[in-house]
């Protein structure tokens, strides 16, 4: 649009210059014809200049105006002589805008109605039908028929090959246009990539350049240091963080590009503006170009608070343990010379008198031995658990055999009511000798909370599990109808050597619980809402259901 008023402004400045001459121009007198189609274009270009405005149709304005901007030259080669017009190349121009705006096809389209208003305009001047403005009066007898159609064929090959040749350099354009916006929107998947990597990944991350200026500050790092990375990011390394600048490892990497250290990472303490201290691990690498020069420095650091937190609570693990071995072969030992201890006084004591004073006391010594070994038996079996022997087993019949092996021990209440629910039988993978363990200080513990008598329930149940298997946990409930748990009591439950009986060693529980973890199973503990305490278990059962 812009050019289209240019030129037409250039000529009509021509045509007034020729007139004001007075001289002839080469396309014959100058007409008020012309000065009306000139302005006819501008008045065109405003039209165009708002419909571009509220047109969206962007394509078909442009073939709307290279078809009138073809009406338009047909008609200016109309008014200056018909063939003998020097204006006719300002088809060529058209086909170029053509192939520019709309590639090969507008530039063919254009060629074509070019070739169609010239070949009609000279075939119609030819013949008589309309008579140019400034041409010669009679035109069939000046030019022959072979010479219209050499004219009119020269300019159709001439029409038809500028569209060819100037579409085929716009659809180079095209295409490399196409290409370069499809490698553009790689680069900016590939750059947003980049940026959600680097701002989803937890170790912080600095990219220093050659002068260690920061060109880049991650948010693991921001959070890290408790900086932002617009307060970081075009400042020197040692103005901003100084640990690195002081801490010397690094200092003779950011100095040399070499790191004298035997592992290729260094611990770092840093103390955050808010005070809070954070231990850091740091990794520094080379940044390199794609041709192997270096241009600066990767720092990567991770927070190693916690993992250093860990590994202290593990080296106390680690003591515990020993002081537990060494604890456990003390108790061992003590075990023997008791055994001596207590022979040697059994004995003295049958040789005296039953009424003896010291009869009396060397009783008090054997029961209180006696106790002492069983808490010595306890703890060695918290301590040492026997080694598990899995076996299939009925889990009912085991329940009922410990049921029926504690009634016949002197700590029974007879007072006690049994209660028993086994809707099903079921058989698990389990160790029987443990299990009874577990079962025997479980009913040890409901008894002594049952002094007065009470009832005592023992159930079984099956819960569902994965279709393949009928049942994925044995479930074994025991409950008695004492005073239940305390809340200090359901708080330390299963804890060693806490007890809230006046007698006990308090590893009942414990050595339960020890128990239950190796056979893979859970415990716990709670108040039954009908009164009492009431104890759960689980055990995997990896067995199927067995037909009742």
């Amino acid at each position: 649009m812009l050019l289209r008023v240019l030129f037409i402004s250039i000529l009509l400045g021509a045509l007034i210059f020729v007139q004001a001459r007075g001289s002839l121009s080469h396309f014959g007198e100058i007409h008020t014809s012309h000065y009306l189609l000139l302005v006819s274009v501008y008045f065109i270009s405003i039209i165009y200049a708002f419909l571009l405005k509220y047109l969206n149709n962007i394509t078909l304005q442009a073939y709307t105006q290279l078809l009138v901007d073809t009406l338009i030259i047909t008609s200016l080669i109309y008014s200056t002589g018909g063939i003998e017009s020097i204006f006719s190349f300002l088809y060529i121009l058209s086909i170029f805008s053509g192939s520019i705006l709309l590639y090969r096809r507008g530039g063919m389209i254009v060629a074509s109605s070019s070739s169609i208003f010239y070949g009609l305009l000279l075939d119609l001047h030819y013949y008589g039908v309309i008579h140019p403005l400034g041409s010669r009066a009679i035109y069939s007898e000046t030019y022959q028929s072979a010479y219209l159609f050499f004219t009119i064929l020269a300019n159709m090959i001439g029409f038809y090959l500028v569209g060819y040749l100037s579409s085929f350099l716009s659809e180079q354009a095209r295409m490399n246009r196409v290409e370069l916006v499809a490698k553009q929107l790689d680069v900016n998947r590939l750059e947003g990539l980049n940026e959600s990597i680097i701002g989803s990944i937890t170790s912080g991350l600095i990219v220093l350049d050659n002068q260690e200026k920061i060109v880049l500050f991650n948010p693991a790092a921001e959070k890290m240091f408790g900086i932002k990375a617009n307060h970081a990011c075009g400042h020197l390394i040692g103005d901003t963080l100084p640990l690195f600048v002081e801490h010397s490892s690094v200092r003779q990497f950011l100095s040399t590009g070499l790191i004298e250290t035997k592992s290729s990472f260094s611990d770092l303490s840093y103390e955050r503006p808010d005070g809070t201290k954070t231990d850091l691990r740091l990794s520094v690498s080379p940044l390199l170009h794609s041709f192997g020069e270096q241009q600066g420095q990767i720092l990567t650091l991770q927070d190693v608070t916690k993992m250093k937190q860990i590994e202290e609570e593990m080296k106390k693990v680690e003591g515990l343990a020993i002081i537990g071995e060494l604890a456990a072969g003390m108790a061992h030992e003590i075990r023997n010379p008791m055994a001596s201890i207590s022979g040697s006084i059994e004995i003295i004591r049958d040789g005296m008198e039953q009424n003896d004073v010291n009869v009396r006391l060397m009783n008090i010594i054997l029961r209180e031995t006696d106790r002492l070994n069983e808490l010595v038996s306890d703890f060695l079996l918290f301590a040492r658990p026997k080694r598990t022997k899995l076996t299939e087993l009925d889990l009912n019949q085991l329940i009922l055999e410990s049921l029926e092996l504690f009634q016949n021990n002197p700590r029974w209440n007879s007072e006690i009511t049994i209660f028993t629910n086994f809707p099903y039988p079921v058989t698990v993978e389990s160790d029987p000798d443990q299990l009874k363990q577990v079962l025997w200080n479980l009913f040890l513990n409901a008894c002594d909370a049952m002094g007065g008598g009470g009832e005592l329930h023992v159930a079984s149940v099956l819960l569902p599990g994965p279709p393949e298997f009928e049942s994925e946990k044995a479930k074994i409930v025991i409950r008695d109808t004492g005073e239940g748990f305390d809340e200090k009591g359901l708080q330390h439950l299963f804890l060693p050597f806490f007890t809230t009986k006046e007698i006990g060693s308090g590893l009942g529980l414990a050595i339960v619980k020890r128990i239950i973890d190796r056979l893979e199973g859970k415990i716990s503990g709670a108040n039954h809402p009908g009164g009492g305490a009431e104890i759960t278990i689980l055990l995997p059962a990896r067995i199927k259901l067995c037909p009742s």
